[in-house]
């Protein structure tokens, strides 16, 4: 069986001092609730205070994005020994937000992948298609791909850090949500890319969140789907109640 992840993306949301009121209010919620991983992925500047409120729960802070060179002149970029040193776990790469707005390629989330497998950070990659490729039934090679390409040099030991995120872009923040046969679907084609790349083991164990809209009410449906192993959170992670709900359907 593999583990189910609750992941949150903050995105560009919170203060240090809101993000500290959240995660207080979130922790009760969420006590106890130990059969699954709980993340809250959180802007650079909140990670120390998101870090006390958390100290002594299940909760994990991560970040939303890393830099692919150790250190140089890359202003406002945070490298992957930077977070390290802050106490993150896990690192979001590749929101398909930082690759329409940010100019991210499959090869820069292939090196920034690399670069945070090297500094011991765990990933969560993301990928996913948009609207134009499902609409034209290209789903299955884009993801595909995209799994090809981010992946490439990553070694099997390392791939154990990963955790995929699969996010269809046209359901990301427009309320859309892809049917839990669609997102069970998708999840299986990126596993089966995994067992061609890797081996059938390791893509039984790689686990793989369903991200693009869930939400309290419709999570238990699509983490009950046999390829879907958790969720990344947009908006609902902002809110206790509908974190926890979520978590609970993780149960």
């Amino acid at each position: 069986m593999r583990r189910k992840v609750i992941a949150g993306n903050w995105k560009m949301n919170m203060t240090p001092s809101q993000a500290k009121a959240l995660i207080e209010e979130t922790k009760p919620l969420v006590a106890g609730k130990d059969n699954c991983d709980i993340i809250f992925c959180v802007p650079f500047v909140d990670i120390h205070a998101a870090q006390e409120a958390a100290a002594g729960s299940n909760i994990k802070i991560g970040a939303e994005n890393v830099h692919f060179a150790p250190k140089g002149a890359y202003t406002g970029e945070i490298s992957a020994e930077m977070l390290k040193e802050c106490g993150v776990d896990y690192v979001i790469i590749g929101h398909s937000e930082r690759r329409q707005y940010f100019g991210e390629t499959d090869e820069t989330v292939n090196l920034r992948t690399k670069a945070a497998l090297e500094a011991g950070l765990k990933v969560i990659l993301c990928l996913g298609e948009v609207k134009e490729e499902r609409v034209n039934g290209i789903t299955d090679e884009v993801v595909s791909m995209q799994t090809k390409l981010d992946l490439k040099d990553v070694t099997v030991d390392q791939l154990a850090n990963v955790i995929i995120a699969y996010e269809p872009v046209w359901a990301i923040g427009t309320g859309l949500t892809a049917t839990p046969e669609q997102a069970d679907e998708t999840c299986g084609v990126i596993r089966n890319t995994i067992a061609k790349m890797y081996g059938a083991e390791a893509a039984e164990k790689i686990v793989i969140q369903y991200g693009g809209s869930m939400n309290a009410a419709n999570a238990a449906e699509l983490l009950s789907k046999e390829n879907v192993d958790g969720g990344l959170i947009g908006g609902a992670s902002l809110k206790a109640k509908d974190f926890s709900i979520i978590v609970n359907a993780a149960q």
